[in-house]
């Protein structure tokens, strides 16, 4: 039995993760919001911006896996105190006007990251009681969002009104470095090969793995994530502030603030969709609702744009994209028990693994003729009906779903 001051000193741990995930979602952001800033920084076009840009996904998706292990082998301090150094070190090399080093750097961001959501899971497991465990990770999502927020509605502005793109940087690897030396002396040291030799078993590191991808339903929980994640991922924090520039003729600044509602709205869509599924006892009609939200507030943006401004569709359809959160839910609910922290993973793995294959085709079908087209308002229409044609396919998906919620399983 963990003490109470034990589990203080991982509530504070667990205060510094939330440092550090705020950390990756503004670092993940940001990019956005200083594409041409960018292309003259590494001298590269837009369209190659994008893709050393989405890079970012391929090692998260794959560093995910991991830092499950990690935590499973290492324990907090030591994975924790990697990961948030990692990322600050690829902060860190966007300083340098080389493709490579923004390659590599945005690689080592992706990496870094991964650890950021899993590690405040771990600590806040520690730390809290499983009474408030589920209040404290909601709390954990939130801040993640007000970091995706913060990227773009605080930084754009920034951007616009003369900031340089290397003090931003500069600064976020600075910051990250000195959490990430933080965590390592806060959070408290694990004696792990004592309790490896207790708790010995003739298991792999994989193992855990091997049961979470055989069953159907974590596939099908991180397929409907990656596709309801996609939009805000890709679209959003990406491609967004461009769109808007370039097809709906927005000022800048105007741009990356509509662009930064999604991430606005997931602060309030995360918590309250998670809530709205506790209260029902029922996991898919939420799921399948906030789906659903983001659907009707694209076709809103694209088909009747007059009924309400772009600000406030994209804040909607942050709060529907809330729903991407409910198969991290379902995935651990449809597992054992002793394959909990290795579910995260593994969703994480299967979510952003879809991101990673979107992110090119959506580039290849509508990046390549943005600013190229005879019709802005056409391209921008024919863009949007792609990410709503992956929503419809999730809610397909999410039919397939068990239900979990407590009304079901009771």
């Amino acid at each position: 039995m963990m003490s109470d001051s034990l589990k203080k000193f991982y509530v504070i741990a667990w205060v510094f993760g939330l440092v550090f995930y705020f950390l990756d979602y503004v670092i993940r952001s940001a990019p956005a919001v200083m594409l041409p800033q960018l292309s003259n920084h590494f001298n590269t076009n837009n369209l190659d911006l994008i893709w050393m840009i989405g890079t970012y996904y391929y090692t998260y998706s794959t560093c995910s896996l991991l830092a499950g292990i990690a935590l499973d082998k290492f324990g907090g301090k030591k994975s924790l105190f990697a990961g948030t150094l990692i990322l600050g070190i690829g902060a860190l090399l966007f300083l340098i006007s080389s493709q490579f080093t923004g390659i590599s750097g945005r690689l080592l961001q992706g990496a870094g990251c991964a650890f950021a959501f899993p590690g405040c899971v771990y600590l806040a497991s520690k730390g809290f009681s499983s009474k408030s465990l589920a209040t404290a990770i909601g709390f954990t999502q939130c801040i993640g969002m007000l970091g995706g927020a913060s990227g773009q509605f605080l930084v754009g502005p920034w951007v616009d009104s003369g900031m340089e793109v290397n003090t931003f940087w500069l600064w976020s690897g600075v910051f990250t470095v000195i959490t990430a030396f933080a965590l390592y002396f806060v959070t408290p040291k694990e004696n792990s090969e004592k309790v490896e030799g207790n708790n010995s078993k003739k298991v792999g590191y994989f193992e855990t793995y091997k049961v979470v991808f055989k069953n159907p339903q974590s596939w099908l929980c991180g397929l409907i994530s990656g596709l309801l994640f996609a939009p805000t991922t890709i679209f959003a924090m990406t491609w967004a502030v461009a769109f808007f520039e370039k097809d709906k003729q927005f000022a800048f600044h105007d741009a990356a603030i509509t662009s930064g509602m999604v991430a606005f709205g997931w602060v309030f869509g995360c918590p309250l969709l998670g809530f709205i599924t506790d209260k029902l006892g029922r996991r898919k009609p939420v799921l399948i609702g906030g789906a659903v939200l983001m659907i009707l507030s694209l076709l809103q943006l694209i088909f009747i744009p007059e009924l309400f401004p772009a600000k406030i569709s994209m804040f909607v359809l942050g709060i529907g994209s809330g729903a991407a959160m409910i198969p991290y839910s379902v995935i651990k609910e449809t597992n054992p028990d002793y394959v909990k922290g290795s579910s995260t993973g593994a969703i994480n793995f299967i979510t952003f693994g879809v991101t990673t294959l979107l992110s090119p085709v959506f580039s290849s079908f509508f990046g390549k003729s943005l600013g190229n087209v005879a019709s802005g308002n056409l391209h921008f229409q024919n863009s949007i009906l792609f990410w709503i044609g992956g929503i419809v396919l999730a809610i397909l998906i999410s039919l397939m779903l068990k239900e979990t919620g407590r009304k079901v399983l009771n």
